[in-house]
C-alpha cells in the first residue's frame, strides 16, 4: 500500500487525532514511492529535521566534552593503515562529503568503502575493533547480532547474493585526527550507524538498527536476538499512562503498514511534534522515558552516551511521545520520541523476505535515531568549525 492510499485512513480518524498528527499526514504525503531517488535527494543542501516552524537555533555548541576519543582516533589509524592502498582510496572522503548521507538501510544498494566480506581476517579484526572503540559493549554486540542475523535471513531465503553477516561496509570521512573534525560510517541491511567526531565530541546520528527476522530459531547463528529491550521499554512506557494520558499519545489505535517516517533520505524531514509531552507525565512516567531513550543511546561508548544523555535531560519536559497500534504483550506498534534534540522511532513491519505478509509483525522490527535540527552528521558542529577555522 502507497502513500497515497494511506491518506484517507488519516482523513477518517477523529479530529482530536488528526490536530496531533498533522505532521504525520503530512509526511507521508511527501514520501516518495521509492526512496532510491537518490542523488537529487542527497544533493538537495542538507537542512536536517525541523518542524514546521522551522530550525530550531543554538542547541549545539563546539565545547569540550571532557571524554577523551583518542581510542576511537588510534583504532581507525589502524584499520586504515591495514588496508591496501587501493582499498583506502576507495574508504576515505571528504569529511563533508555528501557519502554521508547515501545510506541506505535496504538490501539491494549500491555501496562504498570497504566490505567486511572481502576484507582478511586481520582487516576485519581492525575494522571491529574501532567499532568496539566507539560504542559500547551492548552496542557492539547488538551491531554484530544484527549483522549475524541478516546471515540468518540469507540462510532463510536461500539468498547468499543479497544477505549475508559480512555483507556491511565502512567509509571513513576526513582524516582521524585530535583536533580537526573526521568520522566513519557503517552501511549495510538493517544496520546503518554514522559517527562524527571532532576533539573529544561525538554524533552517533543517524543510526539505523533492526532485523528479520529478530530471532535465529534455527541455523548457523541460533539463539541470537535482537531489538527485545527497544520493543518492551517502549510498551512498558504506553502501560504505565492513564487514560487521558493515552488519549493524548495514541494517534491510532490499529496499525497498518510501515509508519517510520525518517529511514534513508529523510534527511530534510519536516516533522511536527505529535502525541503527549514530557511536561504532562508524573516523575515515574519520565524517568520510564529517560529508560527508554538511553536504551537507544547507550549504544555509544559509555562516558559520551552520559553527554548525550546530559542534553537529552534539559529537553525532557518539550520531548513528546506518541504512538500508533495495540498496547498488549502481543501487540504491534509504532513509537516515536521526540525533542529538539533527539528522535527516535521504533516500527514493527511487515514482513518482507522470503515470505511477504500484508500485516506487520513483531518478526521485523525498525528503528531510527536522529538529532534534529540540523546535526544529524555531526553537520551543525561542523558549520561552526568552519565559520571559526580557515579551510
Amino acid at each position: 500500500m502507497n502513500a497515497t492510499s494511506r491518506f484517507p485512513r488519516w482523513i477518517a480518524v477523529t479530529t482530536g487525532l488528526l490536530l496531533c498528527s498533522t505532521a504525520f499526514i503530512l509526511a507521508y504525503a511527501q514520501r516518495p514511492e521509492s526512496r532510491r531517488g537518490g542523488a537529487s535527494v542527497v544533493d538537495e543542501p542538507y537542512v536536517g529535521i525541523v518542524t514546521s516552524s522551522g530550525p530550531q537555533d543554538d542547541l549545539y555548541s563546539i565545547e569540550s566534552s571532557g571524554v577523551t576519543t583518542q581510542p576511537v582516533r588510534v583504532a581507525a589509524e589502524k584499520f586504515l593503515e591495514g588496508l591496501t592502498e587501493q582499498q583506502r582510496e576507495r574508504t576515505v572522503f571528504p569529511v563533508d562529503d555528501n557519502e554521508w548521507r547515501k545510506w541506505d538501510n535496504r538490501h539491494r544498494s549500491p555501496r562504498q568503502g570497504v566490505g567486511f566480506d572481502e576484507m582478511t581476517d586481520e582487516q576485519r579484526s581492525l575494522a571491529l575493533n574501532m567499532l568496539g572503540q566507539s560504542l559500547s559493549a551492548k552496542g557492539l554486540k547488538k551491531t554484530q547480532d544484527i549483522m549475524k542475523l541478516n546471515g540468518t535471513l540469507a540462510e532463510l531465503a536461500n539468498n547468499f547474493d543479497e544477505y549475508g553477516e559480512w555483507l556491511y561496509w565502512i567509509t571513513i570521512m576526513g582524516k582521524p585526527s585530535e583536533t580537526e573534525p573526521w568520522g566513519w560510517q557503517l552501511d549495510g541491511h538493517h544496520l546503518v550507524i554514522n559517527y562524527f567526531v571532532l576533539g573529544d565530541q561525538v554524533v552517533m546520528s543517524p543510526v539505523f538498527m533492526g532485523s528479520e527476522p529478530i530471532e535465529a530459531k534455527q541455523g548457523k547463528f541460533q539463539g541470537t536476538i535482537v531489538m527485545q529491550d527497544e520493543q518492551d521499554k517502549g510498551l512498558k512506557l504506553i502501560q504505565m499512562f492513564s487514560n487521558d494520558q493515552r488519549s493524548e499519545a495514541i494517534l491510532m489505535d490499529r496499525k497498518d503498514g510501515n509508519n517510520n517516517l525518517t529511514e534513508a533520505y529523510k534527511d530534510n524531514m519536516v516533522l511536527d511534534y505529535a502525541g503527549i509531552v514530557g511536561s504532562k507525565l508524573d516523575d515515574g512516567q519520565k524517568e520510564s522515558l529517560l529508560r527508554l531513550i538511553e536504551e537507544y543511546v547507550g549504544n555509544m561508548r559509555k562516558d559520551h552516551a552520559s553527554v548525550r544523555m546530559s542534553e537529552v535531560k534539559q529537553h525532557l519536559d518539550e520531548t513528546y511521545f506518541a504512538w500508533i497500534g495495540g498496547t498488549t504483550e502481543q501487540s504491534v506498534y509504532y513509537y516515536r520520541v521526540h525533542s529538539p534534540v533527539i528522535l527516535i522511532e521504533f516500527d514493527h513491519q511487515r514482513r518482507v523476505a522470503p515470505f511477504r505478509t500484508s500485516e506487520p509483525t513483531r518478526d521485523h522490527i525498525h528503528s531510527v535515531v536522529r538529532t534534529p535540527n540540523g546535526n544529524d552528521y555531526g553537520k551543525d558542529l561542523l558549520r561552526q568549525h568552519y565559520h571559526s577555522h580557515t579551510h
